[in-house]
Formats: structure tokens, C-alpha cells, sequence
């Protein structure tokens, strides 16, 4: 009898959702606008790199992979969150959710090993100019862009089989807008203690790495600094300084939702910083990436109106 009721969540419900009848319409619009302009920007960047022979080097090839790797990002927790908007009953199944948080947080994990291969990059680029092609080889490239994604999707795959094998006994109402280990980790009935650790493995990867790509910008911002011409010096920061944003705004995110411990938000800002976390990364960094640099805004006009751009060209 005891062992019934301890295998007796199947499924879960998500309280960070407005009621239909409060509003939820309100909030789908927006988010699925969001979502597009997600997929189609992301998209857009990934492409104009891959079809332009011109951005075929180490700097944009990380740059696409990224790209791509948003779209996944996102589309591990949005259609989800917009079905929910729209639905009476915002729930989701055992097995949804450990996939979703585990994609979600895989992919996650992806791109925070490729932005530090994206900081070693421009470190070796701005650092040791010389030897640049010779390191960054095509086959080197490959190797850490694959690297990545092992090393992201392998890395949180015991973590994931463990919670599975733990039992969910009680109240069944996460009180987030997606699947999260700590939500999740609050419903099973096992030791408190368990979740500390977990914080704490959680909170020294994120500080470790953040450490790493810090201190490999700010080692890239001496040497910049150190370049005698105003020209050099304004040609060195264009090629690092999108970086330094999405790294910024990544891995702020990032500390907002995860190195907060003990802290306590009200139900708003635990959403608030959620929806941060999840879109306004992806959200930003087609914008990032095109808009201060010319070579891409040259690559999207040429993916977007290819015959106008063929037209210039021959006159």
C-alpha cells in the first residue's frame, strides 16, 4: 500500500500561469511573437553563415552553431508555455517533464561550453594573431563544436536518470512555467539535504565557468588596450564586444535563476526571471550579432534578397 502511494504522481501542474479567464489570451501573443521572431532571426543568422563563403571561418561558425542551438533552447520549454496559456488545465506528465528539463538544460549547457570555446576563440585570435589559422583549424573547430554538444547532453544524464528514480508522494503543483530541478526537487519526498547539494554542484559549474570566459575577456581587453593605433584598437573590440554581450546577458540570467540559494522572490519575479532566463537571450542575440557587424547585415541582405544584391553587384 505505501509503495502505491508513493508511485501515485503521474503528472504535474504548473501554477506560473495566468487562468484563461485572467488573461492568458494576453499573454500568448506576445509570447508566441516572441517565439517567431526567435526562430526566424536565429534562423536567419545560422543560414546567412553557412550560404556566404565570406563568414566561413572559426569566429562565425561558432556564432551559427549558437544560433541553431537557440532555437532548440526555446522550443524545449515555449510551445509548452503557449499551450498552457490557452489551456484549462496546465499540467504535463512525469515523463514530459524530466524530457523537457533535461533537453531544456542539455542545450543549455551546450551553449555555455560553446561560449567559453567562443571567449578561447577570440582570446587565441586577439592574443596570438600569428598562429591563429594554424590553431583554430577546421578540423580543431569541428572537434570542440562537437565537443560541446557531447559534453552538454552527457554531462546532466545521470542527474536526470536519478531523479526519475525518486519518489514523488505528495503535492504535485510546480510553481514555475517549466520543468526545473529545484521545483521538481521540492515535490519529492526524500532528504532536504539532497537539493543543497545539487545547489551547490549546480551553482560551482556556473561559477567556474563564468570565471573561465571572464578572465579570458579580460586578459583579450589588456591586449586590446595595448594596441598602439585608435584604428586597431576599434577594429580589435568589433570582433569581441557582441561576445561580451551575449556572455553578459547568458550567464546574467543564468545567476538570477540559479545563484540565489536560500533567496526568496514572489510569485511575479520568480516568472519574471524565469521568462528572462528562457527568451531573452535567444531573443537578443540575432540583434547582437547583425546589427554591429557589418559583414552579417551584409550576409542577411544577401540571404534575404539575393537578386538585389546580385543586381548591386553587377553595376
Amino acid at each position: 500500500m505505501e509503495s502505491e502511494n508513493l508511485s501515485a504522481v503521474t503528472e504535474f501542474i504548473f501554477t506560473g500561469f495566468p487562468q484563461l479567464q485572467d488573461g492568458g489570451l494576453l499573454y500568448f501573443f506576445p509570447l508566441l511573437f516572441v517565439y517567431t521572431f526567435i526562430v526566424v532571426g536565429n534562423l536567419m543568422v545560422f543560414f546567412a553563415v553557412r550560404l556566404d563563403t565570406r563568414l566561413h571561418n572559426p569566429m562565425y561558425n561558432f556564432i551559427s552553431i549558437f544560433s541553431f542551438l537557440e532555437i532548440w533552447y526555446t522550443t524545449a520549454t515555449i510551445p509548452k508555455m503557449l499551450s498552457n496559456l490557452i489551456s484549462s488545465q496546465k499540467t504535463i506528465s512525469f515523463t514530459g517533464c524530466l524530457l523537457q528539463m533535461y533537453f531544456f538544460h542539455s542545450l543549455g549547457n551546450t551553449e555555455g561550453a560553446l561560449l567559453t570555446i567562443m571567449a578561447i576563440d577570440r582570446y587565441v585570435a586577439i592574443c596570438n594573431p600569428l598562429h591563429y589559422l594554424t590553431i583554430m583549424t577546421p578540423r580543431l573547430c569541428a572537434q570542440l563544436s562537437a565537443g560541446s554538444c557531447v559534453f552538454g547532453f552527457l554531462i546532466l544524464l545521470p542527474e536526470v536518470v536519478w531523479i526519475s528514480t525518486l519518489p514523488f508522494c505528495g503535492p504535485n503543483q510546480i510553481h514555475q512555467i517549466f520543468c526545473d530541478f529545484g521545483p521538481l526537487l521540492n515535490l519529492a519526498c526524500t532528504d532536504a539535504s539532497v537539493i543543497l547539494v545539487q545547489d551547490v554542484i549546480h551553482a560551482s559549474a556556473i561559477l567556474i565557468t563564468s570565471l573561465i570566459i571572464s578572465l579570458s575577456y579580460i586578459r583579450i581587453v589588456v591586449v586590446i588596450l595595448g594596441i598602439p593605433s585608435a584604428e586597431g584598437r576599434k577594429k580589435a573590440f568589433s570582433t569581441c564586444v557582441a561576445h561580451i554581450a551575449v556572455f553578459l546577458m547568458f550567464f546574467g540570467s543564468v545567476a538570477l535563476m540559479y545563484l540565489r540559494f536560500s533567496a526568496m522572490y514572489t510569485p511575479f519575479w520568480d516568472t519574471a526571471i524565469a521568462l528572462t532566463f528562457s527568451v531573452l537571450s535567444p531573443l537578443f542575440n540575432p540583434m547582437i550579432y547583425s546589427l554591429r557587424n557589418n559583414d552579417m547585415k551584409d550576409a542577411i541582405k544577401k540571404l534575404l534578397c539575393p537578386q538585389k544584391v546580385f543586381h548591386v553587384r553587377g553595376r
